[in-house]
């Protein structure tokens, strides 16, 4: 009996386990590489939800009829924007604005976490200064966060 009892809860347990359902939310950290500071730096986070099927169209040979979505109705007005140093200042790079903005980062993650959100994935990329003329550049890192509902 108490075998049953026991393959009973750990089957119950299993279906629980099986039907959570989990969200996602992604943290993107924008830093600026542009020399002379003259770049903006932040931690963007949205606020409300959209659905891409309302900006998605299928293309196929019979029907590619290009998509129509209006643009203004994909933009998040509801976000969290914090600011963050850039890379640079006038002296060239600042190592403390580094070691700053990793503290930022990092209230930022630990207050999720103590919300229930798990850090699931993080992955970054660099549009850099590519020479002359080109003073354009961006580090940037997207958090991907995760919880049951």
């Amino acid at each position: 009996m108490k075998k049953l009892i026991l393959v009973f809860i750990v089957a119950l347990i299993s279906f629980i386990d099986l039907n959570a359902q989990v969200e996602y939310k992604v943290v993107t950290s924008v830093e600026s590489i542009v020399p002379m500071g003259l770049g903006r730096s932040r931690l963007i986070s949205a606020n409300e939800e959209k659905d891409y099927k309302e900006f998605t169209t299928t293309q196929s040979e019979e029907d590619n009829t290009r998509n129509k979505s209006d643009r203004g109705e994909i933009r998040v007005k509801d976000f969290d924007e914090t600011k963050l140093l850039n890379f640079y200042n006038v002296a060239g790079i600042r190592f403390q604005n580094i070691a700053a903005n990793d503290a930022v980062i990092s209230s930022k993650i630990n207050t999720m976490i103590s919300e229930g959100w798990e850090l699931a994935f993080v992955t970054s990329a660099v549009e850099s200064d590519s020479g002359k003329g080109d003073g354009n550049g961006i580090f940037i890192t997207r958090y991907i966060f995760k919880r049951n509902k």
